[in-house]
């Protein structure tokens, strides 16, 4: 029997007695030993996941914790005592997580962030300015509204929770936070992974989720955007589709078709770029989802977008 943590169990046995004859006592029944084992309480984190930049990894708080804070944030804690928390490319080196738990005592865990080789590209060649006329700006503001919007939903799905899986299999071509170098000004990283395949390839869902967007026109830079809730903070976006087979609000689960490779917006061939994001931190799908299987692991080159 298993007894939830600090919480005292009293076994009461009750009956109803028969009449009680004349005559010897009758013998009395040996009563078996109950041992009642109770779980030690947590009185630390506990962590599955890596700890590095563009990682996320999923915790479970000391027992009793009413408030989580992973910096300046506050992290939801589910019942279960498990949360989500996430490193964005070019996070320091030291996190810090404080638990204050119900009897009024904090505990804080200072987390060493691995950091990482990202893959460089030097241009001889000046950074090109980004385009930013009223007329662009236009078209773009209700865009980045939407994906904005998107992303503050909150859906309260599950999806965090899964070990996710590749939304397309194929030669990995682009990486996250892959960046060029021009003449010394650094661009704007890869925030995602793209993979190579033909327009029309289905693309399904790498973990449980609720749709937040699906572009009903293409947008200007990501084309047929489809967003999924995975809860927690945790969502994915899914660029340059030829076709979204799924609608907002609409529940998915992992493995699901919900949509197709194409090339809309600004790409320069057919693929799917998959970015995922916790909160504001741009987080690497590969440590999600382990090795591409196959032949997708061949050497990838920079982003194809």
């Amino acid at each position: 029997m298993r007894i939830a943590p600090g919480l005292a169990v009293l076994g009461l046995l009750a009956g109803c007695a028969a009449p009680r004859q004349a005559g010897p006592e009758p013998a009395i029944a040996s009563v078996p030993e109950v041992k009642i084992t109770q779980e030690p309480s947590r009185t630390d984190f506990a962590f599955e996941g890596a700890i590095t930049q563009g990682g996320a990894v999923i915790g479970t708080a000391p027992s009793g914790t009413v408030a989580l804070r992973f910096g300046a944030m506050t992290v939801p804690v589910a019942d279960d005592g498990r949360f989500l928390i996430a490193f964005d490319r070019d996070a320091g080196p030291v996190a810090t997580l404080s638990a204050r738990l119900a009897d009024g005592t904090s505990i804080a865990k200072s987390l060493n962030v691995l950091p990482r080789a990202w893959r460089l590209e030097r241009v001889d060649a000046p950074l090109r300015p980004v385009a930013s006329s009223e007329a662009f700006m236009t078209i773009r503001k209700p865009e980045l509204d939407r994906i904005a919007a998107a992303r503050a939903v909150q859906t309260g799905s599950q999806g965090w929770r899964q070990r996710f899986i590749w939304p397309r299999t194929g030669r990995i071509s682009g990486l996250f936070g892959a960046q060029r170098i021009y003449r010394g000004e650094p661009g704007a990283y890869h925030g995602g992974i793209d993979i190579a395949a033909a327009t029309g390839a289905p693309v399904l869902a790498p973990a449980d989720g609720v749709v937040i967007l699906a572009a009903a026109a293409p947008f200007t830079l990501e084309g047929y955007l489809l967003m999924i809730d995975h809860g927690a903070g945790l969502n994915s976006a899914f660029l340059h589709l030829s076709r979204i087979d799924v609608k907002e609000g609409q529940a998915v689960k992992k493995g699901q078709l919900i949509g197709a490779v194409g090339s809309t917006g600004r790409a320069t061939g057919a693929h799917l770029h998959w970015g995922l994001k916790w909160n504001d931190a741009r987080i690497d799908p590969l440590l999600l989802t382990g090795p591409m299987p196959g032949a997708g692991a061949s050497d990838p080159g920079m982003p194809s977008d």
